[in-house]
């Protein structure tokens, strides 16, 4: 299966969507983009696929967002895509490629919509938030 994670093993979120992708028997390319930043012509191709625009995918918490004064309407999103290329922190995560399209999976059940396999079991997040039951359905959260 042909599926890819732009993955931040510190990211709690980017885990639990790792996790995922894993419990469908699946396992994923794992990029370990604070590492590996990905050129700039798959992250526009990321931002695009996803529907998002490039503010839409930049990261403010944790960042240096403010200190790099990206908070300003007016700047461009080429200036956003070189700041987020030069610090790879800023680019949101994490992104998955699978067949079925791409994904910014926050929440991290996100990439169920873009899974081509079910899932094989039970799956709860880190934080114990029950997601897949025992049948492989995701659990609908009580409101």
């Amino acid at each position: 299966m042909d599926i890819t994670i732009y993955h931040n093993p510190a990211c709690g979120t980017s885990r639990n969507t790792l996790a995922l992708i894993r419990n469908t028997g699946t396992e994923p390319q794992v990029i370990e983009y604070l590492q590996q930043p990905p050129m700039r012509e798959t992250l526009v191709d990321l931002i695009a696929r996803a529907g998002l625009s490039v503010r839409e995918a930049i990261r403010q918490k944790g960042t240096p967002y403010l200190e790099l004064g990206l908070d300003q309407a007016q700047i461009s999103d080429e200036a956003l895509l070189d700041a987020m290329l030069a610090h790879p922190i800023l680019i949101n995560r994490p992104f998955v490629v699978t067949p079925l399209g791409v994904r910014l999976c926050r929440p991290s059940e996100l990439v169920l919509d873009v899974l081509p396999l079910p899932q094989l079991g039970t799956f709860a997040k880190e934080d114990g938030e029950a997601v897949i039951d025992a049948q492989g359905k995701r659990v609908v959260p009580h409101v």
